[in-house]
């Protein structure tokens, strides 16, 4: 059986790492005995034509997409486009959204075939088998299928005990190359499930209360692994990994003795760190932690069930720096029972951390307590329409606090932090800037070149250097790929040539050169 996995379209500017989620569903699939592709439209543009001709050479039996909130559309319409091409492939979807939404998701695009509720690796292992027999998908715990008129649930699954019997995330299946000279790092979980009750996530439900965590070796395998694939940057994505100190420092240590060599950072709980753990961590590589604070107010704290206080949040961002790692916090505008003073006070309280900090407003997805349980707070939810879900948008009010006043103190942030750049790209046309200041501006600079080269296909519309201009070498031909990268995006000489340079130099981009012509092209 083969199974084409869709990686929907998500923004660049969130700065994705490849697709963690994704890969899991295709290890499972592949561990089920399945023949399985990624469609990855994260880091290449989807249109109609690219869906088409993937299919055409994949043929799949099975497609299936997995989604958050803000990226529904996107992948729902993708299944859609696969249900017109080939009305006979099962379409299926995953995911946070569709686990909560799945009665109402499939009543209302009747393209999706099925849905898998929450945590699927056991699910995808009984399901592969009697894909094609319906009348067996009743026996199966954790999905949701249209059968005629019918919507059938089939019931809550149990999560799942022994997590190191999961694959290993099939990451060999993603357009790695792009992700490489994306150059975010990639995200690694070392344990699931979560015991905390913060109103506005939805990890608990999604992976359970009871935190399961794997084996160290196989944590350490996993680096070797990714680091293998070319990366050097990784982040280890679950909250509570500095929460056992025994643990940290068996990953930590491990990593010295397999003399691993790769830069990562961190999530982390204020309340289950000490000074032992951080300088463990910077001893092995972490340069940066980042924490979920929320709110400067300690009502709302208490509202919003965090389980922290900021005596917490003070002493961890400075054990954190002690040890010589960056610490980030992040804060949510529009919180329950939000007010302007108590905006005010979380701004306060926010710079007198000394820690880089930045704010999203909160996003009341489907499954989380805040939105099931609206009624027992002073909130409302104004819109439904999913693409607004991505953190950068007032979707809620309170009876103090309006959609703009949110908005308004957000602008305030993003005016001082621009105001504060355009002083050091000043500095850098000036001549004035230091050596961090010009790779801040220059990496900026790359960066939303590298956007603008994977969002349009760039390479594909422009890799095909015709013979006249080849003049015998692969270096001729990644001058005339700068140029025509340069005339595409208008962007800055040095950087479009320094860029396109490091991608061959890399592997990122190679050349195949024939008698026609030569063609740059992605490397795996």
């Amino acid at each position: 059986m083969r199974i084409a996995i869709i990686a929907p379209p998500y923004p660049l500017e969130e700065m994705p790492s490849p697709p963690l989620g994704v890969t899991y569903v295709a290890a499972a699939f592949e561990a089920a005995g399945a023949e399985v592709e990624i469609f990855d439209y994260i880091v290449s543009s989807y249109t109609k034509e690219n869906l088409k001709k993937q299919l055409d050479a994949f043929r799949p039996d099975v497609v299936g997409a997995t989604s958050v909130t803000m990226n529904f559309y996107e992948a729902q319409q993708i299944i859609r486009d696969v249900k017109n091409y080939n009305p006979e492939i099962i379409t299926m979807m995953g995911g946070p959204h569709v686990s909560f939404t799945s009665m109402d998701t499939l009543k209302q695009y009747p393209e999706i075939d099925l849905i898998v509720i929450g945590e699927g690796e056991d699910t995808i292992a009984e399901l592969v088998p009697v894909m094609n027999q319906k009348n067996k998908w009743h026996n199966i715990r954790g999905i949701a299928y249209r059968n005629g008129d019918e919507i059938i649930i089939t019931g809550k699954r149990d999560f799942i005990a022994d997590i190191d019997s999961i694959s290993l995330p099939a990451r060999h299946l993603l357009p790695l190359s792009r992700y490489r000279a994306l150059g975010f790092p990639v995200s690694l979980i070392t344990g699931r499930g979560c015991p905390y009750s913060c109103i506005f996530c939805l990890g608990r439900k999604m992976v359970g209360s009871k935190v399961r965590k794997r084996n160290s070796s196989l944590v350490l395998d996993e680096i070797e692994t990714i680091i293998g694939y070319g990366f050097d940057r990784i982040n280890i994505a679950d909250d509570l990994f500095t929460a056992d100190k025994e643990r940290v420092k068996e990953i930590c240590t491990g990593i010295k003795e397999r003399s691993l060599k790769f830069v990562w950072s961190a999530f982390s709980r204020v309340d289950t760190i000490s000074q032992e753990v951080f300088d463990l961590m910077a001893q092995a590589g972490c340069d940066s932690v980042s924490f979920g604070v929320e709110t400067g107010n300690t009502e709302i704290l208490k509202r919003i069930k965090k389980g922290i206080n900021l005596e917490q949040v003070n002493a961890a961002v400075k054990m954190c720096q002690q040890a010589g790692m960056i610490a980030h916090a992040s804060f949510i505008i529009g919180l329950p029972g939000e007010t302007k003073d108590t905006l005010e006070e979380t701004d306060k309280f926010a710079r007198s951390t000394k820690a880089i900090y930045g704010y999203h407003f909160l996003a009341p997805f489907p499954g989380t307590t805040v939105r099931e349980k609206i009624q027992d707070y002073d909130l409302e939810i104004i819109t439904d329409d999913w693409n607004r879900y991505d953190a950068n948008d007032a979707i809620v009010k309170t009876s103090a606090l309006r959609p703009q006043d949110m908005h308004e103190f957000g602008h305030r942030y993003d005016e001082e932090m621009e105001t504060d750049w355009n002083k050091i790209e000043v500095r850098y046309h000036e001549g004035k800037a230091d050596v961090e200041d010009i790779m801040r501006v220059e990496g900026r600079w790359r960066m939303k070149l590298t956007y603008q080269i994977l969002k349009n296909n760039i390479i594909e519309k422009s890799g095909f250097i015709e013979q006249p201009l080849l003049k015998g070498s692969a270096d001729s031909t990644l001058r005339e790929l700068s140029r025509r990268i340069r005339e595409y995006t208008n962007a800055n000489a040095k950087i479009v040539d320094d860029t396109i340079r490091d991608f061959a130099w890399r592997g990122y981009l190679r050349a195949d050169i024939s008698e026609k012509g030569c063609k740059w092209f992605w490397s795996t």
